[in-house]
């Protein structure tokens, strides 16, 4: 199996051999609804998440399509939480043990950081840079993975606070990394 992270072979249509860069709004694409949308470099639509109630600890990960792609399960543990990212497998009931394919919870290293640690306990972090959106992630040794910022024009004119330009390194399963997006949105209670 390929490998999400770093080093992996490109065998999915979820990743690439050259750097990608999406544009994340923070919207959904259904009325009156919490989510974003993802469209890749030509305009399209990639990618989608619609949170139809922002009090529920589950939200879906979908393509274009509508498949789900990975569930995300907040997890409510003393004053914090944590979340923990599914893969879609095909249909589970909520009450089966499934483990999961990668726990984010709080850094105890750095406030307002978040650890990512996946199924083969290797381990990432989301790392905020300021209190709006924009953050990276990287692997253990330092190396973006991915960036998220607001967009700016080719003017250099930001297109408004719901608008991400969101850069993924090659070999990176970009749907992980829009998860993990998605993730730290529920985390600032965007999405």
């Amino acid at each position: 199996m390929a490998r999400v992270f770093p080093q992996a072979g490109v065998s999915s249509p979820y990743m690439s051999t050259e750097r990608e860069t999406f544009t994340v709004w923070m919207k959904s694409l259904v009325y009156q609804t919490n989510g974003l949308t993802v469209y890749n470099s030509n305009g399209e639509i990639t990618y989608r998440v619609e949170n139809y109630d922002k009090s529920s600890n589950e939200v879906h990960i979908m393509d274009l399509h509508g498949n789900i792609l990975f569930t995300i399960r907040k997890k409510k543990l003393w004053l914090f939480g944590s979340w923990y990212v599914y893969r879609e497998c095909g249909t589970l009931s909520s009450t089966e043990e499934v483990k999961p394919f990668v726990k984010i919870k709080r850094s105890c290293i750095r406030d307002g950081d978040w650890e990512v640690r996946d199924e083969t306990n290797e381990v990432f972090w989301i790392l905020r840079f300021d209190p709006k959106f924009s953050f990276q992630i990287i692997d253990v040794h330092g190396n973006i993975i991915a960036k998220v910022k607001p967009k700016q024009s080719s003017n250099g004119v930001i297109l408004g606070e719901d608008v991400l330009s969101l850069e993924v390194k090659p070999r990176i399963d970009h749907s992980l990394v829009v998860t993990l997006v998605t993730v730290y949105g529920l985390i600032k209670g965007i999405v």
